[in-house]
């Protein structure tokens, strides 16, 4: 009989991307074991032959039974790839006999596999890998690789949301993702957004906004403050559709976000732009991906909000985005 698995994803899209690596390990060392990953944003990893099961995290209410359901099934390993209290604790409850993850936030007494947490702290695909090996499992290195799931269905979605924005027949558009979770601090202004807009629409680049519902007023702010009309599928599409938009576009400019993750995991050049957050720590991963980062006195801080006057992300200029994104696309 087949071993059973059981990998608790991480909360966020960009960690779920950048576990990617280490759930192709867990894969390739135990081709035979029925593997099945839990998490917020499980969905991500549909079509790529990671898991046979991809099962989303349900809502405290429903965690009782999802538990006893999991638990039916008797795992052999659970393995914890968020550093919380709560993952630890919601593991145990599978009923898993072993259960690995980082020695952090007082949860030791959930864990049979205590994995010290590095010191200085590493690369968060290079942390998810240190907990495959800590299983004496290979766990190579290796960045992210996505490709877009087959659905005939979604591809057409995507391809008549961009032939109702105009980008059906234009070369591949400049994504501008304007969002950024975990509060504003990583949000770039939108004058910066617009001036940005407008060098590459004057190039012939095609920019179109990218974001989720939240993110539409700084979508209108942007569109007020650019010389000319800007094309948007702000709010528009929906998680399902994001990985084959993502593959047909030329770059993305993003904020410190997981949608860079995914794009870059799916091959596409990324520009991403650093100010309270740490690109030694979570920047996206590939030989495509180019940070901008010029940094400020108090950063790296990891503050959601900043208290003072947001001097790392404004001393990014559109001219230096403009530029990278040219180098970026040849």
């Amino acid at each position: 009989m087949s071993a059973a698995l059981v990998v608790r994803a991480p909360n966020w899209l960009g960690d779920t991307v950048m576990a990617q690596p280490a759930l192709a390990a867990l894969r390739a060392a135990q081709p035979e074991a029925s593997i099945t990953v839990v998490g917020r944003w499980a969905s991500v990893l549909r079509g790529q032959g990671l898991a046979d099961a991809l099962l989303d995290y349900p809502p405290p209410a429903a965690r009782r039974r999802f538990a006893r359901a999991l638990a039916g099934a008797r795992p052999d390993l659970a393995l914890i790839l968020p550093n919380s209290f709560e993952s630890a604790r919601a593991a145990h409850g599978w009923g898993a006999r072993r259960r690995a993850g980082f020695d952090t936030d007082a949860r030791g007494f959930y864990l049979t596999h205590r994995v010290p947490l590095p010191e200085p702290r590493q690369h968060q695909v290079d942390e998810y890998r240190l907990l495959v090996e800590a299983l004496d499992m290979p766990a190579p290195l290796a960045e992210p690789r996505l490709r877009p799931p087959e659905e005939a269905g979604a591809a057409a979605e995507v391809a008549a949301l961009l032939g109702r924005a105009g980008q059906g027949n234009a070369r591949p558009p400049v994504g501008l993702h304007l969002g950024a979770a975990a509060g504003p601090a990583k949000r770039w202004a939108a004058a910066g957004w617009a001036a940005l807009a407008d060098r590459l629409a004057a190039e012939n680049r095609a920019p179109v906004l990218l974001g989720g519902p939240g993110d539409a007023a700084i979508a209108e702010e942007v569109g007020r403050l650019a010389a000319r009309p800007l094309r948007s599928l702000v709010g528009r599409d929906r998680p399902a559709l994001l990985p084959h938009l993502l593959a047909r576009l030329g770059c993305l400019v993003s904020a410190d976000t997981g949608v860079a993750h995914l794009a870059a995991a799916l091959g596409i050049a990324t520009i991403t732009l650093f100010g309270p957050t740490d690109p030694r720590l979570t920047a996206p991963r590939s030989a495509r991906a180019r940070v901008l980062a010029p940094g400020a006195p108090c950063a790296p801080c990891f503050r959601a909000e900043c208290p003072i006057d947001h001097v790392c992300m404004r001393a990014i200029g559109a001219d230096a985005v403009a530029a990278a994104v040219r180098e970026a696309l040849g």
